[in-house]
């Protein structure tokens, strides 16, 4: 049964107990992503955003990257949490990876010099409501997710491994699966103070 969109949001939660279970095929999750980029909006149409989706193995193959870049600059003693962490994220079915074209965002630049500066700003901002869209409309097939920052360590490993264009600008990862383990409490900040009216 289809459910709102607010109710999508309020169920849209940070998910690190990920699995396997399939009962979601590839379809539809690539069909959400598709949908998500072609109607998510962007300054001047510019469509700046680009996503690569890593599935099993794929996936397995950039949560190991992460680890063997991390190994070398967290302390010993620290990097057991560390890699724990990162086989959650590689227990899901697979992790979205997050770009933004620069060479796009260098033509805006180019062509409106008045907005120059805002334009690397709004690239920014487009793939945020990117990522929210994706991750909300993941949480309403059924599906864990969270958004995770590992870049730029792997930017290097991630342009080799899958040929991904210089230009593309690797700006977060979202590993993805079944979920395991709910979300625990979510606290919120009351909202006066947060959100002002004016009639």
């Amino acid at each position: 049964m289809a459910r709102s969109f607010i109710e999508a949001v309020k169920n849209r939660r940070s998910i690190y107990a990920l699995g396997r279970m399939d009962a979601v095929t590839q379809g539809e999750v690539e069909k959400a992503v598709h949908e998500s980029i072609l109607h998510v909006p962007s300054a001047f149409n510019s469509q700046s955003a680009r996503i690569v989706v890593l599935w099993g193995k794929q996936s397995d193959s950039f949560w190991k990257a992460v680890g063997d870049v991390l190994k070398k600059i967290v302390p010993p003693e620290s990097f057991g949490q560390t890699e724990a962490k990162l086989q959650s994220f590689a227990a899901g079915l697979g992790t979205i990876l997050f770009f933004e074209d620069q060479e796009v965002v260098e033509s805006l630049m180019t062509s409106y010099p008045l907005y120059q500066d805002n334009f690397p700003v709004w690239s920014l901002q487009s793939s945020g409501m990117l990522q929210f869209a994706v991750w909300t409309m993941l949480e309403d097939l059924g599906l864990g997710a969270s958004l995770q920052h590992y870049n730029p360590l792997v930017d290097d490993f991630v342009r080799k491994e899958w040929n991904v264009p210089a230009s593309w600008k690797l700006l977060a990862q979202m590993p993805f699966g079944s979920v395991e383990a709910p979300a625990g409490e979510k606290t919120f900040t009351p909202l006066e103070g947060r959100v002002l009216t004016f009639k």
